[in-house]
C-alpha cells in the first residue's frame, strides 16, 4: 500500500522510493515485481547503462484510488485523533476531499446503512494469473 501511495504522489525512480519507504533494496524490487506482474505499475526505462526504470501505474492501478482513500479516511477517524497526518485535497480548489459513494440514478449521496448487495455473474470473475 506505502509503494502504491508514494506512486500516487508523484515519486517514481526506484532509489526514490527506497528513501522515502525506508525499505530494503530486496523487498522493494519484490513488491515491485509483483505490482508490474499484476498489471497494476509499468516499467519505463529512463537510463539505458545501467537500465534503470520509472514506475508508473497503469490503469487498473489508478482504480485504485478510491481504496487508498477510504483506508486513509479509516485510519484517520480512528487512529489520528483528529489530527491527521496528510489531508488530500481538490488540487483546483484546495478543498479538502471527503470519502462517499454515489448511486448516479439518484444522483445522492449513499451511506453505509444504505448499500444492500445481490448477487453478480460468478463467471465474470477471473482470477490473476
Amino acid at each position: 500500500m506505502l509503494v502504491l501511495r508514494d506512486l500516487f504522489r508523484g515519486v517514481r525512480r526506484f532509489e526514490e522510493l527506497r528513501k522515502d519507504l525506508g525499505i530494503a533494496k530486496n523487498i522493494l524490487s519484490d513488491r515491485l515485481t509483483k505490482l508490474h506482474e499484476a498489471g497494476i505499475v509499468h516499467q519505463q526505462p529512463y537510463q539505458t547503462n545501467p537500465i534503470r526504470h520509472e514506475y508508473h501505474l497503469t490503469g487498473k492501478g489508478v482504480d485504485l484510488s478510491p481504496s487508498l482513500v477510504a483506508l486513509m479516511h479509516w485510519g484517520d477517524r480512528w487512529y489520528a485523533k483528529g489530527n491527521p497526518p496528510t489531508i488530500l485535497t481538490h488540487s483546483a480548489c484546495d478543498t479538502a476531499l471527503q470519502q462517499f459513494t454515489h448511486c448516479p440514478q439518484c444522483n445522492t449521496s449513499v451511506s453505509p446503512d444504505q448499500i444492500a448487495s445481490r448477487r453478480g455473474n460468478p463467471q465474470s470473475f477471473q482470477r490473476p494469473a
